[in-house]
């Protein structure tokens, strides 16, 4: 597994580019909100401490991981954003609704990113268990959401250079 050997929460802090000046949106689903709150709570947290304004960065919820990419688009197509980080949690169950949501989620970050461009962060748990999800939400294995807004403040600058 690969946060085995990664810890969702440690990073360079020299090597992320500052914040300040950009506005960012979260857009976090509803569903399995103890896992996505907790995500939410580590992207913000971390945009902050690398001089992103709290009145810089926009909050959304969504139903649930699927309309991730749609509420992106909608807080896109308003203008003004420097990245959006999409935040969800879909955890395996016993009918192949996982891989639907899985790939569907996964597909439509990806193409609202493109269509824009404008960086689109996935931050979308995949997991088989509640266990595994909590691990990765502030765990043992770190939080994903710490991850997911270093990947946006660093993706806006390489934009910005490019």
């Amino acid at each position: 597994m690969a946060t085995a050997q990664h810890h969702l929460s440690s990073y360079d802090t020299t090597s992320v580019p500052s914040g300040a000046g950009r506005r960012f949106a979260l857009v976090v689903s509803e569903w399995n909100i103890a896992i996505t709150d907790a995500l939410r709570k580590g992207a913000k947290d971390t945009l902050l401490k690398h001089g992103v304004s709290n009145v810089d960065i926009v909050e959304a919820w969504v139903p649930g991981s699927f309309e991730l990419a749609s509420g992106a688009q909608f807080l896109l197509e308003k203008g003004g954003l420097h990245g959006v980080i999409c935040l969800g949690s879909v955890v395996r169950g016993e009918t192949p609704h996982f891989d639907f949501v899985c790939q569907g989620t996964t597909q439509g970050i990806m193409a609202v990113g493109l269509k824009f461009s404008v960086p689109v962060i996935f931050g979308v748990l995949t997991d088989d268990s509640m266990d595994q999800a909590r691990a990765r939400s502030g765990g043992k294995h770190g939080n994903k959401g710490i991850d997911c807004a270093v990947a946006a403040l660093k993706m806006a600058a390489l934009k910005d250079r490019a």
